[in-house]
């Protein structure tokens, strides 16, 4: 089986634009780059926390909006604290909200702090994607690629810990047999599986 999802992986890969493939290679890296503005423009103390708000407000948000959620939440808590980014308003989970609140309160950010808050495993691998250590980011559309099907998110199964542990696994297997990296063919495929399916976001 796990060859057939790896070749389903690669399948994807296959059909990216020239654009989709350059925008994918340096996708993590310009997310990087936005928390490392977000971090100096703030003062947060680097970018520790920025990357853990971003990746705190992600789930089901675009990543535009998830910019902007970002940037605002973080504008009023430094200006009026925790009370003042509660009223923000953004386009994810409200407990997600909390967390992103949660990690702009601690005192001396770690990595490991952070990824405590985050707690869920995607929001945990996206963080550590846009931080760039080696991981692969499991999503709902990560997931259809690797099944080769199109399964509305809601409707994604839940991915325990050994079949995520597989998922990684596949990805990397196609990610060394592309030289790239697991999350650069993460991200490529998803870019052109929204394509190929119409997907916004």
């Amino acid at each position: 089986m796990t060859k057939r999802n790896q070749n389903k992986i690669q399948a994807i890969l296959d059909l990216a634009s020239v654009a989709e493939q350059v925008e994918g290679l340096n996708w993590y890296k310009n997310a990087l780059e936005v928390a490392e503005q977000l971090g100096e423009s703030y003062d947060l103390g680097g970018r520790l926390k920025a990357i853990g708000v971003l990746a705190a407000l992600s789930p089901r948000n675009r990543w535009e909006r998830n910019i902007q959620d970002a940037e605002q939440l973080i504008d009023a808590y430094t200006t009026g604290g925790p009370q003042e980014a509660a009223l923000i308003k953004v386009c994810t989970f409200g407990a997600n909200k909390k967390k992103a609140i949660s990690i702009l309160e601690l005192r001396h950010a770690s990595e490991t702090d952070i990824l405590a808050i985050l707690s869920g495993p995607k929001v945990q691998e996206f963080y550590r994607c846009i931080f760039g250590s080696d991981d692969v980011c499991i999503d709902g559309h990560a997931y259809c690629i690797w099944n080769g099907c199109r399964t509305g998110l809601a409707n994604v199964p839940k991915i325990g810990v050994k079949l995520r542990r597989q998922i990684k696994e596949d990805y990397r297997a196609v990610a060394e047999k592309n030289n790239l990296s697991g999350f650069q063919v993460q991200a490529i495929t998803w870019l052109t599986y929204r394509r190929l399916h119409g997907i916004s976001k």
